[in-house]
């Protein structure tokens, strides 16, 4: 077996299915895609969520004290791509911009994708570093799923988008603005 760098360990996991991770505040929208989310605890149901403090909407997160969680079906590939290649610091909504459809839900008034296959709305309970991310601990408040969902995927309707690591398309322009898939 050949020797994989430290620095790649994490793509030893691929593929995975990506996550959109979304939180309002100050009248912003973030939103960005994720890959490192996790199963925490069941009782209280608590995910995991690794970010780079980097990110405009891990940002966001912190401040809203809040986020979702959306699971959009492989024919959002492409919007998904753009969430993860477009700075969201001077869009005032990135799920619009992108072209998906939201809502403010519950008592917590985070983001809701229409377009979304399941959803988890989330009080943030915690935020840990760990190196250079941060694990960002979040209190399931609220999990809705479309019928497909029957304590597990059935995948008759919803079909995963699965990220490889690669395919990413090249940067967003540096004025900020998204480009539509």
């Amino acid at each position: 077996m050949k020797r994989v760098a430290a620095s790649r360990v994490y793509r030893l996991l691929y593929p995975a299915v990506p996550v959109v991770v979304a939180a309002s505040f100050g009248g912003r929208v973030s939103a960005m895609p994720a890959v490192s989310v996790i199963s925490l605890s069941d009782d209280p149901a608590l995910v995991g969520i690794s970010s780079s403090p980097s990110h405009a909407t891990h940002e966001t997160i912190v401040r809203a004290g809040s986020l979702s969680v959306s699971w959009l079906g492989r024919e959002y590939t492409e919007i998904v791509e753009v969430l993860g290649s477009t700075s969201g610091a001077k869009i005032r909504d990135k799920l619009e911009a992108a072209g998906l459809h939201h809502s403010l839900k519950g008592p917590l008034k985070v983001p809701v994708i229409r377009e979304a296959s399941a959803y988890l709305e989330c009080a943030l309970a915690g935020v840990h570093r760990f190196g250079d991310h941060d694990l960002l601990v979040a209190e399931v408040k609220e999990a809705r799923a479309i019928a497909d969902f029957k304590d597990y995927w059935t995948f008759e309707a919803y079909h995963p988008i699965l990220y490889s690591g690669m395919g990413r398309p090249p940067l967003a322009p540096a004025d900020g603005s998204v480009r539509r898939p």
